[in-house]
């Protein structure tokens, strides 16, 4: 209930807020809002995710030793897949990222269900683990010898995401500022850490970092358990991807895209795996696995008086992860809406403050829903074989494109070791979570084959009847138009002349 009661004095909110914006609006060219995207997009790949996924990695690892060698090779991974996209995305010059390039080469059905995986189960879930990460940092020093009341870190979660979208639903410009500021929250908090950890070491406090007990199995491995700490750990490195869906709008990118992998992919291993080191320079396996918040415990046991630093720098930092995820999972909504795969609604924006309000409600919602049913664990678990089941799809087209299309000309072309290597590690990775995790992996699956009918129905049935038209009620609510000045521009990508 009083989450509801949440619900509706935001839609209270922003209705007053839109009507306003009616009121006072003036007509103005739609395509400002290029320009306006342009100033949000944030590289999202050092993120959350290294404050949450500690705890789960070591757990399915079984050790620290083990646990510090998924951290690493996690990293290269994320660089195998990275040259792949980068590839990619000069061949099919399309911000969009995966759908655009499963679009592209698959066609429509293979690039609906990667789009409904990702509006339904990826970035919502996603957000969901942020904001209940949020919430438990910003509880977690008030209840220090319990977890935090559930139903207070889902108020707390929830309170945070409505906020968000209300910012970003109002303007690009606060949405972006929130970003450049709360980022320094997310360095913060890393910097704090790894200095602290190495003085720790200095001092010779590293005895879980020994080599005699680093491999020292808390419990007895399997091959299932490996797999499920990939995917904790590729929850933390989520994001490598991001840069692919503003691709026409990256400068040069035949040198840009690669010289941004070969510079942030080492540079974010070596963070995380520093960060973990530290870690373990103060905290023994279990101390680690016990704690509802890592880095709170690790400032409660080394910071002293300054331990109340920690959870702030946390929570500034999820609270800027949770504004960069809404951001970008409203454009794929965008993107897909534009390419006619979702509703004409999600395409628009807002005829002044050029938002994509819709889409942006969509995904508030969505995130909404998942707070209410999951726990961190199984839902890292849930969004990271989704995310690796629609990584390993996109990679394989890669390999489907050169033999569809030999002669086009690629501006970037890997070595095909690159995508056979990350494809080999892809199909045993997911095997094996299938394995260990059947209900958690196999709902994921169950939902994205539900779009297969919503596909045929919502997509490729044209003389459907209308009863109601949800496009006109949407705009006369959210005042929002196309950002074309010719709607009839917009046009399916599976429509187009191919390359």
């Amino acid at each position: 209930m009083l989450i509801l009661t949440l619900l509706i004095l935001f839609l209270c909110l922003f209705a007053w807020n839109v009507q306003q914006r009616f009121d006072s609006c003036e007509n103005r060219s739609f395509r400002t809002h290029c320009l306006a995207l342009k100033k949000q997009q944030d590289c999202n790949i050092i993120g959350s995710g290294i404050f949450i996924s500690p705890k789960g990695v070591l757990d399915h690892a079984g050790s620290v030793g083990f646990s510090l060698i998924v951290w690493v090779l996690g990293g290269g991974i994320c660089a195998l897949g990275s040259l792949c996209y980068a590839e990619l995305g000069v061949t099919i010059p399309k911000s969009g990222g995966d759908y655009s390039y499963v679009t592209e080469i698959f066609g429509g059905l293979v690039g609906f269900l990667l789009l409904w995986s990702a509006v339904l189960i990826m970035y919502p879930t996603t957000l969901a683990v942020i904001a209940l990460t949020f919430s438990n940092y910003v509880l977690q020093p008030a209840f220090p010898n319990c977890l935090p009341p559930y139903i207070a870190t889902r108020l707390l979660a929830t309170t945070c995401v409505l906020f968000l979208t209300w910012v970003n639903c109002s303007s690009v410009r606060w949405g972006t500022r929130i970003q450049d500021i709360f980022t320094v929250g997310k360095l913060l908090a890393l910097v704090l850490i790894i200095v602290v950890g190495m003085i720790q070491i200095a001092k010779g406090h590293y005895d879980a970092l020994a080599p005699q007990t680093a491999f020292e199995f808390i419990k007895d491995p399997s091959v299932g358990q490996i797999a499920l700490a990939f995917l904790q750990a590729s929850f933390a490195y989520s994001g490598w991807n991001f840069l692919n869906y503003v691709t026409e709008e990256v400068v040069e990118p035949r040198k840009n895209l690669p010289r941004a992998i070969y510079i942030s992919i080492p540079l974010v291993t070596l963070v995380y795996t520093l960060t973990n080191i530290a870690y373990f320079s103060s905290m023994s396996p279990q101390e680690l696995l016990d704690s509802n918040a890592v880095a709170v415990t690790f400032g409660e046991k080394l910071l002293g008086v300054f331990s109340w630093v920690m959870p702030i720098s946390v929570a500034l930092s999820t609270f800027g992860g949770i504004n960069g995820y809404l951001f970008t999972s409203s454009r794929l909504c965008f993107s897909g809406a534009r390419e006619g795969h979702l509703p004409y609604l999600l395409a628009m924006i807002h005829l002044k403050s050029c938002t994509p309000i819709p889409a942006l409600l969509v995904c508030c919602t969505a995130t909404i829903v998942i707070l209410c049913i999951g726990d961190t664990h199984n839902l890292i678990n849930y969004v990271s074989f989704i995310n690796y089941l629609s990584y390993g799809v996109t990679i394989a087209g890669l390999l489907y494109y050169r033999w569809k299309k030999p002669k086009l000309f690629r501006p970037i072309k890997v070595n095909l070791l690159v995508p056979c290597s990350y494809l080999v590690f892809w199909a045993v990775l997911l095997g094996f979570s299938l394995y260990s995790e059947p209900v958690v992996c196999g709902m994921g699956l169950v939902i994205m084959l539900t779009g297969v009918p919503i596909y045929f129905i919502g997509v490729q049935w044209k003389n459907k009847p209308h009863w109601i038209s949800i496009t006109y009620l949407g705009q006369r609510l959210c005042y929002v138009v196309f950002p074309q000045d010719d709607p009839s521009e917009i046009q399916p990508l599976t429509e187009k002349s191919e390359l």
